[in-house]
Parts: C-alpha cells; sequence; structure tokens
C-alpha cells in the first residue's frame, strides 16, 4: 500500500509565561484550516498529538498538560486601531476537541513578540530600540490587550532578568495590559451579585464569587471545601475523588453563570469557566523548594485548569483574580484583607504572582478599564511542523 507523505506547515514552538503553544500565521495554514471548522480542528488535534489514550502526546507538539496543549493562530488585525489578530484553542488530551470558548493569558505574552518578529505589526510602529506596543484583538473573547514588547537592534529582545516564578530561567519582562478584561458581553459578575449560594448537590452549599473577567472564572474559599489553600499539585492531582468534586463545582457554577443550560454540557467546554479556591496568607514551601512567608503576600490562590491543578497560575486566572481583589466585597477581596486595593501579591503553587486592576462603580456596576500584570516569552523553536495528510 502506498501512504502519502507527510506535509509540512510553517509554525512556531513558543513560551509564554507559564505556558508553550505552537503558533501560526493564518496564511500559512493549509486553505481548509484556514476557516474555523472540522479541518482546522482535524490539523490541529494532529499537530498537538491528540486525542492520546496514553496521555503523553508522544507522537505530537503538545506537553500533556493543560499549560502545553495550546495553539495560536495570528493574522493581521481586521480591526481598527489594532495590529493582530489573536486566536486561541485550548486542544483536549485524551479526546479530540479543541475548545476556542476562551483566552490564554500566559501565551498573550508571545503573541506581541512574535507579530513583531512574524512581520503582522507595521514596521513604522516597532523602534529600532525600546519597546513596541502591540494592540492585540483576542479573537476569543472579542477584547483588546496591549503588550509592551521589549526591542533592541530592531529584533524583539527575548533574554533578560525577569523572574516569573514557574518558569526555569530569567528572561525578559513583557507587560500587558488586558483592557476592559470582563470576559464576552455578559456583565462582570452574571448573577448580579459579589458573592452568591453556590448549591452543589453531592458537594454541598457554599459562598462563590462567579467572575466574567479575563476568563469566566468561579472562586470559592479553600477552607469550605476541606483544603488550606497551601496544597500543591499532587494533593489535588493524585485524588480522582478531589478531581471530581472540583469538576461538579465547576460545572454547577457553569449553570449559575449562565454559559450552560444543563450541568452535561460543561463535558464539552473544558476550558471554561475556570474554578479556583482562595484562602488568606500562610507560610508554604513552593513546587520548586522555594519558601513563602505569609507576610510577603495578600492571599493564597489554587486554580484548576482543564481538570487538574495548574503548576503556577493560569494568565486569564490572574486578570480574574486581580480583578476580584479591587472590588470590596467578593470572596477574592475578603482573602486579601479587604477593602480597596489595585494591585494583589498572591501565592499559588510555583511561588508568587503580582496582578493589578482598577475598579470603580459606575450606575452602581462595578467596572474595571484594565488588569495589568507582567510575563515573558521567548521562541523555543521555528521551522516546520509536520503532520500527515489530512484525510478528504
Amino acid at each position: 500500500m502506498t501512504h502519502k507523505p507527510q506535509i509540512k506547515i510553517a509554525a512556531t514552538y513558543m513560551r509564554g509565561g507559564t505556558s508553550k503553544g505552537v503558533f501560526f500565521r493564518l496564511d500559512d495554514l493549509p486553505a481548509a484550516a484556514q476557516k474555523p471548522g472540522a479541518a482546522r480542528d482535524a490539523l490541529l488535534l494532529r499537530v498537538i498529538g491528540s486525542p492520546d489514550p496514553y496521555g503523553k502526546h508522544t507522537d505530537g507538539m503538545g506537553g500533556a498538560t493543560s499549560s502545553t496543549s495550546k495553539t495560536v493562530i495570528l493574522s493581521q488585525s481586521s480591526q481598527p486601531e489594532h495590529d493582530v489578530d489573536y486566536l486561541f484553542g485550548q486542544v483536549a488530551i485524551d479526546k479530540p476537541f479543541i475548545d476556542w470558548s476562551g483566552n490564554c493569558g500566559n501565551l498573550t505574552s508571545a503573541v506581541g513578540s512574535f507579530a513583531v518578529s512574524a512581520g503582522l505589526v507595521d514596521p513604522s510602529r516597532v523602534p529600532e530600540n525600546g519597546t513596541a506596543v502591540v494592540r492585540i484583538w483576542q479573537a476569543n473573547i472579542k477584547k483588546t490587550i496591549i503588550a509592551h514588547v521589549p526591542i533592541a537592534n530592531g529584533q524583539v529582545q527575548e533574554t533578560g532578568d525577569f523572574e516569573l516564578d514557574g518558569v526555569t530561567f530569567p528572561a525578559a519582562e513583557v507587560p500587558i495590559e488586558f483592557v476592559d478584561p470582563a470576559d464576552g458581553e455578559g456583565a462582570m459578575f452574571p448573577t448580579g451579585h459579589l458573592v452568591d449560594d453556590l448549591d452543589v448537590p453531592g458537594v454541598g452549599t457554599f459562598k462563590a464569587t462567579l467572575i466574567n473577567a479575563g476568563i469566566p472564572t468561579i472562586f470559592v474559599n479553600a477552607a469550605d471545601i476541606g483544603y488550606t489553600g497551601t496544597e500543591l499539585q499532587e494533593a489535588i492531582n493524585e485524588d480522582a475523588k478531589a478531581l471530581a468534586m472540583f469538576e461538579t463545582i465547576r460545572a454547577y457554577g457553569a449553570v449559575k453563570m449562565g454559559l450552560i443550560s444543563d450541568i452535561k454540557e460543561a463535558e464539552a467546554r473544558q476550558h471554561t469557566p475556570k474554578i479556583a479556591f482562595v484562602a488568606p496568607p500562610a507560610s508554604y514551601t513552593s513546587s520548586s523548594g522555594k519558601q513563602i512567608a505569609a507576610n510577603e503576600i495578600d492571599l493564597l490562590v489554587r486554580a484548576l485548569s482543564m481538570g487538574k491543578l495548574h503548576h503556577a497560575m493560569m494568565g486569564t486566572a490572574a486578570v480574574a483574580i486581580g480583578t476580584a481583589a479591587a472590588i470590596p466585597g467578593t470572596l477574592v477581596n475578603v482573602a486579601a484583607g479587604g477593602g480597596e486595593r489595585s494591585f494583589v501579591n498572591f501565592g499559588h503553587p510555583s511561588g508568587t504572582l503580582r496582578v493589578g486592576a482598577e475598579a470603580t462603580q459606575k450606575d452602581g456596576t462595578w467596572v474595571v478599564e484594565k488588569a495589568i500584570m507582567s510575563r515573558s516569552a521567548r521562541v523555543l523553536m521555528e521551522g516546520w511542523v509536520r503532520i500527515p495528510e489530512p484525510s478528504k
């Protein structure tokens, strides 16, 4: 039997924040994959190596975790006053499924760098030395993000001394502004309340803050579900009962937020909403062995992504944390000590992260104009990715 040779597609493998993903220019994809649909999904699934019943992604570019099973498609922006359109796909590991329902905040930090290097930004907007301000249109959630990309000798500067907990080596700092971060077109607090009573059959009824900012997120108090907030990955991810509980809470929270109409629909919406638990500051040892003192942080946060406790913190969830912390009365704000604040420094499994947000009330409704945090990014490999030619 004669088999067709593999096809090759121009691609760049990048780290952005604490995530990695395969980046494509839209024009470099095969014609059938340049538009949304089954052909695009099938191609990207094969690139990553999903679905993989072994959970290893041995035959693809994925890393078999929610942080490393990601794809990005970029093109010159179709929106006025923007440089690049950014579309993100979260690839399931063991299912033939790509979730296009939300953004990846970590990979956002690599979008500006890629856009400059790939010629997607007008050269007149890129200084010889200094900072390129890249205006990103986040196509999944239809929001503006501003990346401040360092430039040296006309090229993106990737090396530096900025350290990010959850990333092994230092790199150049990339400040990111998430403009009007309420996710999608709905209200920031879809139920109209800063805190709700969330009734989860088989688990219990407890307080929850349900917020659309950066990404739809469900915040609960750690103590209400039997945790301290100092847990590392193995405490959650090696406990099947705990993972099932979190997924049940997430499903019922999604219904209450109006994201789905029935809890069964949560299986097809793995990327959103996120679920996180918060607690007041406490000392702990991070996953790298670094000692985190209670007086160094404002609160503790642990978040799950794609059904597992994240090794650090998703960038979009960090936006939700910063936004909720800036609004007095949310569970995040209360865990941080209450009151008004424009920045919060929180502890996560890999260390700490600082994120800021400015919140104001307009006509009785909370509004956050932007959330701010710093990440780093660099190219890991560039050239072509090869896959078997998709079936017609």
